[in-house]
């Protein structure tokens, strides 16, 4: 009972109906009969247990079994603010983030951005949230916020949080800061800022510090956009994930 849709359920419901692209992969990719089980999510936090009982040309009937809050999130909010790469690059960051337990993703307009985030690729970009968030078992969806300009990015963090802002020539190595980090976890958010590939401007990053924000390095080489956002988010979800196992 591996496979999972998101679907709109009711919280005391006892029926639920796929359609649109969730009902054609059951009916046509997994070829699903009456009585196979499957699992539905909402992104809310939930997932049902669904027995598949009515099977039409383009839609799917089920019985709701059972309802279960299955909480697979970290126990630090990360935010990941990134300057968008070009292309399929875009969707693969998304995937990546959404496995890592990235809670929000905020493309970010900075002066040498390469990739301008229109309404239509942000909505292709939430529907691949969707997909990753099927395979990997998360049960509440990444949000992906509308673009954002950099100097409203990187205000001073809320209080109780703390702002990360990707750097190659910082002093602060990554694996230092999350040291810290660790010792003394931040009851609001972690707060990440990546920059475009021809690199932020003097100007930007020194509005970055100015605010708060440490400036972190993950070595001397120069990383790809979706590289270092990742290696970031990855950092950060063993760190996480190592505090929920103890």
């Amino acid at each position: 009972m591996s496979q999972r849709f998101f679907a709109s359920v009711s919280s005391d419901s006892e029926q639920a109906l796929l359609a649109g692209s969730e009902a054609h992969h059951l009916l046509h990719v997994m070829r699903a009969k009456p009585g196979e089980r499957v699992l539905l999510f909402d992104g809310s936090g939930r997932e049902w247990v669904a027995q598949i009982e009515v099977l039409r040309r383009s839609e799917v009937e089920l019985r709701i079994l059972e309802c279960r809050s299955v909480d697979r999130e970290l126990p630090l909010r990360c935010v990941l603010g990134v300057a968008l790469p070009k292309g399929e690059r875009q969707a693969w960051l998304v995937e990546k983030a959404v496995e890592l337990g990235i809670a929000q993703l905020v493309p970010l307009d900075t002066e040498r951005s390469v990739a301008q985030p229109v309404d239509k690729a942000l909505e292709r970009l939430r529907r691949g949230v969707i997909e990753a968030s099927k395979q990997c078992g998360r049960n509440r969806l990444m949000e992906i916020s509308a673009a954002c300009a950099w100097g409203e990015f990187v205000q001073p963090p809320p209080a109780g949080s703390v702002g990360w802002l990707a750097d190659p020539s910082a002093s602060q190595a990554a694996g230092a800061a999350l040291g810290k980090l660790r010792e003394n976890p931040p009851p609001g958010e972690l707060r990440i800022a990546i920059g475009p590939e021809g690199g932020l401007t003097p100007a930007e990053s020194a509005l970055a510090v100015a605010a708060g924000w440490q400036p972190v390095s993950l070595g001397p080489r120069i990383l790809r956009v979706e590289t270092a956002a990742i290696a970031l988010a990855a950092l950060v979800a063993a760190a996480a994930g190592n505090q929920r196992a103890s």
